[in-house]
């Protein structure tokens, strides 16, 4: 490991535990933008102290983190005592750490991808190709778009379960790259088990593992969903019922708690009338998984990498309890798109989105809950532009990526009229 990466990483770390131990850490475990009903430290607790007690954390509507989850947590918090906040700095390093590997194995094999298609390349396209200090400069990008993006850094601060979310799906994406079935198999069931939305995630797995034959893609399915039900099993084991699924999965699905967050549903269904509610549900859960898998999919069937990117920002924006750590993940993963980078066209407005919504939200927040001289429509209004900005750079890095494609094997000048014109960027 190159010395610099070393030196980044303890300043990460030494900067989240600085936050985690300060009072902002105490303030940003109470924000809504934040801590969710599903990531909230504070509901993690409620659950373990309830698991101490062979009381069943599911009876009520406290509590919507597995079983399993919290059994781990549980005695985490006895093992490390007052030293609890450590083990959330380290799987934040961690799932850093996980990413900068991920990119440096993915630069690697488009390097060699790249070997076998340059000569179908078109003359001038050097700059769109993935070069040997690709190697270096994108996971070093990568490593630190995640150690020092302030989303990642709030949201380790306010010990959100999104940590644990983070580190699993690094993990996930780790196995996507390196073709390792069983880890990312164990890492997405397990994802998909308490928060229901990463198993869009199998649709660039079907692209990698099955490879065009039906034994490895029977394989992964096979794996993926022995993975779901011995996660299931023992959930059941540690609490001696199955009521668990409805106060995880089936509170995530029918969304039962309308608290303001950055997403988009606790406004919508906040004004919905209750004959009309299923139908939403299900309209607005059906466009936060399975609505883009398949179009997705066969626009960017060559590109599995880019496929989980696009997926995991869309269920990010469109899931029922969103918060800023889970942006904070896919926006890591941009650096690897470098090479697109001159063909995306609304980088300031996006930029100028993201800056302007997460400035106003908390102070929409104060004037809404606090002085009471705002409402809903207008806390509600940042945060559909935060929405806005994100869609408005997953759809540009989406058509980035397509450009560079058609650019690599046509070039950047095409013929019209018997004349030469430059293919217009972005």
């Amino acid at each position: 490991m190159h010395r610099n990466t070393l030196k980044w990483l303890m300043l990460g770390g030494i900067l989240r535990t600085y936050l985690v131990n300060s009072e902002l850490g105490m303030i940003m475990a109470n924000r809504v933008e934040i801590a969710t009903p599903l990531n909230s430290f504070k509901k993690a607790q409620e659950g373990i102290y309830l698991l101490k007690g062979n009381i069943d954390p599911y009876d009520g509507d406290m509590v919507h983190e597995i079983p399993l989850m919290l059994w781990l947590l549980r005695y985490a918090m006895d093992l490390l005592q007052g030293w609890l906040p450590l083990l959330y700095v380290m799987l934040d390093l961690m799932t850093a750490m996980i990413l900068y590997k991920t990119s440096q194995l993915f630069v690697r094999n488009k390097l060699r991808e790249q070997s076998k298609e340059m000569e179908n390349y078109a003359a001038g396209t050097e700059d769109l190709q993935y070069q040997a200090i690709d190697e270096v400069t994108m996971p070093r990008c990568v490593l630190l778009a995640y150690l020092y993006n302030p989303l990642a850094l709030l949201n380790c601060a306010g010990l959100t379960c999104t940590v644990f979310s983070n580190f699993f799906l690094s993990i996930a994406l780790y196995g996507l790259v390196d073709g390792r079935v069983l880890l990312f198999s164990l890492c997405v069931a397990l994802e998909t088990m308490r928060n229901m939305y990463p198993i869009v995630l199998l649709a660039p797995a079907v692209l990698v593992f099955g490879q065009k034959q039906v034994k490895p893609l029977i394989y992964f399915l096979f794996t993926f969903i022995s993975m779901c039900m011995v996660i299931c099993w023992i959930n059941y084991k540690i609490v001696g019922n199955w009521r668990y699924l409805d106060g995880t999965l089936g509170f995530i699905f029918f969304y039962r708690d309308l608290q303001p967050n950055i997403g988009l549903f606790w406004y919508f269904f906040t004004e919905m009338f209750e004959h009309f509610r299923i139908m939403f549900i299900i309209t607005f859960q059906m466009n936060a998984t399975i609505l883009y898998m398949l179009p997705l999919t066969m626009k960017v069937r060559k590109e599995p990498v880019l496929l989980a990117t696009i997926l995991i920002g869309l269920m990010t924006i469109f899931r029922a309890y969103p918060c800023l750590g889970d942006v904070s993940l896919y926006l890591s993963l941009l650096p690897l798109w470098k090479r697109s980078l001159k063909f995306m066209a609304h980088n300031f407005v996006v930029l100028c989105l993201f800056l302007v919504s997460l400035c106003i939200l908390p102070t929409l927040w104060h004037l809404w809950i606090y002085s009471g001289s705002a409402n809903a429509n207008f806390y509600f209004g940042a945060t559909l532009a935060l929405s806005t900005g994100q869609i408005f750079l997953i759809t540009d890095l989406l058509y980035a990526q397509v450009k560079r494609e058609f650019c690599l094997y046509n070039g950047l000048k095409i013929i019209v009229d018997g004349k030469d014109a430059k293919i217009v960027l972005g």
